[in-house]
């Protein structure tokens, strides 16, 4: 089957950072689905996984944590799906990506995809559904009766751009965005943040500047170390912190005289650690699906980037890479 993958831990800029490869056809037993892979999106954990190291001797890594695509075949433990369905998902970390023709995922971690959607429309979501779901409900324990203000940091990136849409439409939560330029904060503002102030301006500053001295909740989902002092600034005593990318040198001692809560939220846990709950992730998806069929969420596809190649996987990660991206970047058929 046609893949694309890695040896080496290149820059973008080099052509063999991402190739063009034929693997086996993978065989699907268990609790695992065998999808043939008809869109893919791409996150910013595709290029960290891929300038995180070289793939391990004698293999090629494939990248790709976002599929929209149709079963194939199924194991012998599947009770879920049937061949044809046809199904979003996010797969799992620790297993071989979706930048493939046939990709192998576990049931409980995959649903039905929107009726109402394209393939390339579908694989937008599903990453990034999960880790603002689980970040707003599972994390913060934010409930439908959840009233306050809640900061989102990177508003228009990719979990931003749906993150805002679950909050404004299961919460009772006022939004304010953050993003930094004009492109980027129509977005948030279309997705239905109730105010959005610039990231790269302070804070502090912005909020006040909108009639905010401080807030209840901050999603943070970019950039926490350099927030974070500000962040310390503008969060309620008792509020809580929501955090999803690495921040390795973070220190929370500032936290202390508040009482603030800190949550990280990493999506891959469940099918991670294999975890008692793991089937959350397809009822969640499939909650998603229906909001989106009811025409209450929208895709947060953005960029369509052609065919699922190693040129255009490359461009992908590029755009990633320069920080300019809005929404999704999807790729479509081999």
């Amino acid at each position: 089957m046609k893949a694309i993958g890695y040896k080496k831990s290149l820059p973008v800029t080099e052509a063999e950072a991402l190739l063009d490869i034929e693997l086996p056809k993978p065989t699907a037993v268990g609790h695992d689905l065998l999808i043939r892979v008809e869109a893919v999106s791409v996150n910013p954990v595709d290029t960290k996984i891929r300038r995180g190291g070289d793939a391990p001797a004698g293999t090629y890594k494939v990248l790709g944590w976002d599929a929209a695509g149709v079963v194939e075949a199924v194991g012998e433990r599947v009770t879920l799906f049937k061949p044809g369905d046809k199904v979003w998902y996010a797969g799992a970390v620790d297993r071989p990506g979706t930048n493939a023709e046939y990709h192998l995922v576990d049931e409980r971690i995959v649903a039905p995809m929107p009726a109402s959607l394209s393939f390339a429309e579908a694989a937008a979501l599903p990453l990034t559904a999960i880790t603002a779901w689980e970040l707003l409900f599972d994390r913060l324990k934010i409930t439908p009766e959840t009233a306050g203000t809640m900061l989102v940091i990177g508003g228009a990136g990719g979990v931003g751009s749906i993150l805002i849409q679950l909050a404004k439409r299961l919460t009772r939560l006022t939004v304010i965005a953050t993003a930094s330029r004009p492109e980027t904060s129509e977005w948030a503002t279309l997705l239905g943040a109730d105010q959005v102030i610039n990231h790269r301006h302070s804070l502090v500053s912005e909020l006040q500047a909108v009639g905010v001295q401080s807030v209840d909740y901050v999603a943070c989902l970019t950039h926490t170390e350099e927030h974070f002092p500000e962040i310390v600034q503008v969060l309620k005593p008792q509020g809580a912190l929501g955090i999803i990318a690495g921040a390795p040198s973070l220190d929370i001692m500032p936290f202390m005289q508040k009482s603030i809560s800190i949550h990280w939220e990493l999506m891959f846990t469940r099918p991670l650690f294999q975890t008692d709950d793991m089937i959350k992730q397809h009822a969640l998806l499939t909650e998603v699906a229906a909001m989106v069929d009811r025409g209450e969420i929208k895709t947060t596809l953005n960029d369509h980037f052609g065919p699922i190649n190693a040129q255009n996987l490359l461009k992908a990660h590029a755009l990633l890479e320069s920080g300019k991206a809005k929404g999704k970047i999807v790729l479509v058929g081999f």
